[in-house]
């Protein structure tokens, strides 16, 4: 962050201003990575879907052996105090978190009993409505419930995605479609991705391997009930080279498409701008 008021921290009943030391060297969180999150929205005066936000870390700490602290209306109260320390016009990314301080028996597995939660907010910019991604295929895969906790937005799982995305920078684009281990298209190293195909738009079916986002459901419910077939099923990344129009959902940046797909050039195409336009519409209303 480029100064303190750009962020605003809440844990053990006290707001801090910037980016305070919460874990040490035997924090069982920074030494074994027994961390969960999730990501809400500020801007424009609203936070939508702000409590499923809250309700999916509760369901991730237990995922990962954590004991949740907070109910879910105590940490939507707790966001609406922070957003008021930011002037209104900021665009805020609102952060709940739960980690393990000790450990349980045996070292390696975390104590849930010291089970820690903090909720930070902190300004950023989201993209601009004209902003498009360019995409490529990841070598690296999504990894499977038997071996990473992919029921949880658990902080382990993300090493994984920053390295696809990092290795699909260093080709020159902005993001990376990962796969799960049979090769189906899982999502983007930061959203959940969709495309269209006369008319009809398909998006991969939630597996087991990735996060069903929050911003994913919301924007499936929407174009239904305006109207357009969504497909949720086994997608090959053949079918996304051939697409009419590609778009991603994720909390960060909301509804984006995608310009170019590997060396296809695409415009941003009339769903992805349907979608975005709904879901502005649902979170003003």
């Amino acid at each position: 962050m480029s100064g303190s008021s750009d962020t605003w921290t809440w844990i053990d009943g006290t707001w801090h201003e910037g980016n305070p030391p919460i874990m040490g060297p035997r924090t069982h969180a920074s030494w074994l990575g027994s961390s969960v999150f999730d990501g809400g929205r500020f801007f424009e005066g609203v936070m939508p879907d702000m409590d499923l936000h809250c309700q999916r870390v509760n369901d991730s700490a237990l995922a990962l052996g954590l004991k949740p602290t907070m109910a879910v209306g105590e940490m939507v109260e707790l966001t609406r105090e922070g957003c008021a320390k930011f002037s209104s016009d900021r665009q805020l990314y609102v952060k709940p978190m739960y980690w393990a301080e000790g450990d349980g028996a045996g070292v390696i597995s975390a104590d849930p009993e010291t089970t820690r939660f903090c909720l930070c907010l902190f300004d950023a910019p989201m993209a601009p409505k004209d902003a498009a991604s360019s995409i490529t295929l990841s070598p690296y895969r999504r990894p499977t419930m038997e071996s990473m906790p992919v029921n949880a937005k658990a902080g382990c799982l993300y090493p994984n995605n920053a390295r696809a995305m990092l290795e699909a920078k260093g080709r020159g684009f902005d993001n990376a479609v990962v796969r799960d281990l049979l090769g189906n298209v899982a999502e983007l190293t930061s959203a959940n991705i969709f495309m269209a195909k006369d008319g009809k738009v398909h998006t991969p079916a939630p597996n087991g391997t990735f996060l069903n986002g929050i911003t994913r459901q919301r924007v499936i419910q929407l174009l239904r009930s305006a109207g357009y077939d969504v497909f949720e099923r086994t997608m090959q990344y053949g079918e996304f080279l051939e697409a009419d129009e590609i778009f991603s959902t994720g909390n960060y940046n909301k509804v984006v498409p995608v310009k170019r797909i590997e060396d296809r050039d695409l415009q941003p195409g009339p769903i992805a701008a349907r979608a975005r336009e709904l879901y502005w519409d649902f979170s003003h209303a």
